[in-house]
């Protein structure tokens, strides 16, 4: 009997153990997981003697439940892109490494105008995409470098789910009277939105006239391009399209970028959808199929 009690006693303590190791185990992981990102940055700012800030967001999950949500450039990004870029002297280089589908228009422009601010060379990394406020912030950079298969996306602005340039078609499809006021109001909404987004692109590409960053002749072609409607919002400019409207654009990202890039994976739930071998492959010749290698 005592030794069944023994038996229930050490099953007990085995269980609390493990309760507690499954507790504290994920706060261990993530206190390396960053210590090893703090690590990344600062090899990478002592190699290219600046200040490198990140602005990455992914689609997370709420723990539990795993309701996914999507993150985007907010009022508490601009804050602290803000404060990093005041702690950062004006004759130091700042490097923005930028994943984000976009975001609030006011927090987009707050960041935007501070890196306009700053005096020394501003530099935008794309690794995979920047869009809408994303591309606004790389305008805002002297220099944009984006990986071979990155791509930005227009700047037009939205009203709810609807492109503003959208709703404005419906005033030349209808004679007023035969628009609802509602309609007419948020039309009237669209084209201040429009006029607010050009005039803010204007000044950003102005900007970079006197350093030759962009040809002049190149401003209304890109502000056509990017805040009209012509695409849908989610379209997609590849490195080739951007270089040709005329955005300063080099290919070509430091091997560093990337490697700080896996230290901010995308948080799984269950079965990966993509899965591989996460090394480099030497060539080798192919083989007929059916047949192996003997080595």
């Amino acid at each position: 009997m005592l030794y069944l009690f023994l038996q229930l006693m050490n099953m007990i303590s085995l269980f609390f153990i493990f309760l507690i190791f499954s507790f504290v185990q994920p706060a261990i992981q993530r206190r390396l997981v960053e210590s090893r990102r703090i690590s990344a940055i600062r090899n990478l700012e002592q190699q290219r003697g600046s200040r490198v800030i990140l602005l990455i967001h992914r689609q997370e999950s709420i723990s539990l439940l795993g309701i996914p949500i999507s993150r985007f450039i907010n009022i508490e990004d601009s804050e602290q892109i803000l404060r990093a870029i005041r702690l950062t002297p004006s004759n130091v280089p700042i490097d923005l490494i930028l994943h984000t589908p976009g975001g609030l228009v006011l927090a987009t422009e707050q960041i935007a105008r501070a890196l306009l601010r700053h005096s020394a060379k501003v530099t935008v990394f794309v690794p995979h995409y920047a869009m809408s406020g994303g591309t606004m912030l790389a305008m805002a950079a002297d220099e944009i470098v984006m990986d071979e298969n990155a791509v930005l996306g227009p700047v037009d602005p939205q009203l709810g789910n609807v492109a503003a340039a959208s709703i404005l078609t419906v005033l030349e499809a209808k004679p007023p009277e035969k628009i609802d006021d509602q309609t007419l109001v948020t039309a009237d909404l669209a084209r201040k939105a429009i006029a607010q987004v050009q005039q803010f692109v204007r000044a950003l590409l102005e900007d970079a006239i006197p350093q030759q960053k962009v040809d002049p002749a190149n401003i209304d072609k890109i502000i056509d391009r990017l805040t009209t409607g012509q695409v849908t919002h989610d379209y997609p400019i590849a490195v080739e399209e951007a270089t040709d409207m005329g955005l300063p654009v080099t290919v070509g990202l430091p091997l560093e970028i990337y490697s700080l890039m896996d230290l901010y994976p995308q948080p799984m739930a269950g079965r990966p959808t993509v899965q591989y071998i996460p090394m480099p492959y030497q060539n080798r010749p192919s083989l007929p199929v059916g047949q192996g290698r003997s080595d």
